[in-house]
């Protein structure tokens, strides 16, 4: 009999489980903390970790960090909804059938279009992290990936896949490489000639895995069709050039929603009200009323609730550890070991150790705020370069967001794809192990 993971909301409320109980073995601790001026985050100050009263999470408290999991991650939850429910609207018009149907008829080449959409992503995440605003793109990215010829997985490796490599590789990733360096106390970007050249190989490494792969995700040897509504016929009809307006509108909403990331400090939420705003010009551009573009905006929501969800559930285990005082205490305990092995070595371990740490610290620059002002340190004493230390969390936290089962957003994605966890893990792992090579040789080759 074949072992198959649960379903991922029971898979989360385990992860709150076993963080609950955790508070219960690991001692308390803390290190004294310091506010940055540049960004207004608090920072962890190197050396001062102490011992502290155990504060263990009752099951109770468990319970509630759940709830308080979703109120935390509402901006995220709400523009799951809003920006999946105006592509559900756009879906539910026809238009994206008509033109993926299109866009099929003039390719013959389907995998150049797994590379165009891969380096579009890629090219998302290395300037703006993206991760969550993916999830509401699923629907629409399984119905092209099935129009290929392909399955769920190549869906989910073209988009969310790429954009994870390419956020943490991305030399100028504000939320990533950028907050390391800030808090490595290096220039905003060091060494640019191996930075582009680990990301352009990461990304082509990532590009060259997924398409070895897409033989194994065809769409028959998936199972794609049945109850599964992303997986439908394409409907017949030629494409429009009010179907091209329709979709045009919604892809150019992200564009000044990435503007306002990188210079105006923007976040979820104006991303919520942009797709607001762009869901009702759907509706009513496509002929449809106002009350007919309301209803199917809320139903196109329905459709991602559950999925919006998990990224709030996910917030609770971090929620749990933080209440418990146990965080500081992990960082200090994986930190310790490595002071005593040569520089190199040191080095390169600092990459597995980020990782381990991503299943507690599943935000990427949280973790990189509580992590560089203590690696950077421990790099100068092991001889090697804060660089070095860079790349190392780099490789280990940002390929991390392609397999931790605490990453909510990734777990929303292969709900909404119809992808079994398990599934998932047996592509991304040896992928993410073959960019990790990449990784390591630039810790290497800037140690």
């Amino acid at each position: 009999m074949r072992f198959e993971l649960p379903h991922p909301f029971v898979l989360l409320l385990a992860a709150v489980s076993v963080a609950a109980a955790l508070t219960w073995v690991i001692p308390s601790g803390e290190y004294q903390r310091r506010t940055d001026e540049a960004t207004g985050r608090t920072v962890v100050i190197a050396g001062t970790y102490a011992r502290l009263p155990a504060t263990p999470v009752g099951p109770m408290a468990a319970v509630l960090a759940v709830p308080r999991g979703v109120i935390a991650g509402a901006d995220v939850i709400v523009s799951i909804l809003f920006v999946g429910g105006a592509f559900a609207l756009l879906d539910a018009t026809g238009a994206l059938s008509r033109l993926v149907g299109a866009l099929i008829g003039f390719t013959r080449r389907p995998r150049t279009i797994v590379i165009v959409i891969s380096l579009a992503f890629a090219t998302l995440g290395a300037v703006e992290n993206m991760q969550e605003e993916i999830v509401a793109l699923v629907p629409v990215l399984m119905l092209l990936s099935r129009g290929l010829g392909f399955g769920p997985v190549t869906a989910l490796a073209m988009s969310a896949g790429a954009a994870a490599v390419g956020a943490a590789f991305g030399p100028t990733n504000p939320f990533q490489t950028g907050i390391a360096l800030r808090f490595a106390e290096l220039p905003p970007l060091t060494i640019p000639a191996l930075r582009f050249g680990l990301l352009a190989a990461a990304v082509a490494t990532w590009i060259a895995w997924t398409l070895a792969m897409t033989p194994r995700d065809g769409a028959r040897q998936t199972g794609i069709g049945g109850d599964n509504p992303s997986a439908l016929p394409v409907t017949a009809g030629p494409a429009t050039g009010r179907d091209a307006l329709l979709l045009a509108m919604l892809l150019t909403a992200f564009g000044p929603y990435v503007y306002g990331v990188l210079r105006l400090d923007w976040g979820f939420n104006e991303l919520s009200a942009i797709f607001l705003v762009a869901g009702f010009a759907v509706g009513l551009v496509s002929g449809r009323d106002v009350t007919a573009t309301t209803t199917g905006l809320l139903k196109g929501m329905e459709s991602m609730l559950a999925a919006a969800l998990f990224v709030g559930v996910a917030r609770a285990i971090s929620i749990v550890l933080t209440d418990g005082r146990v965080i500081d205490t992990i960082v200090y305990s994986l930190a310790v070991p490595l002071s005593g092995l040569p520089g190199t070595a040191a080095a390169l371990l600092m990459a597995p150790m980020h990782t381990l740490l991503h299943i507690p610290v599943p935000s990427v620059s949280g973790q990189a705020v509580l992590t560089m002002p203590i690696m950077a340190p421990l790099a100068d004493l092991l001889g090697i370069t804060r660089d070095a230390a860079v790349i190392a969390y780099q490789t280990g936290a940002g390929l991390a967001d392609l397999f931790v089962p605490t990453n909510g957003a990734l777990l929303a994605m292969l709900l909404s794809a119809g992808v079994p966890y398990g599934r998932w893990l047996r592509f991304a792992i040896p992928g993410a192990l073959l960019v990790g090579v990449i990784g390591a040789i630039g810790v290497m080759l800037s140690a």
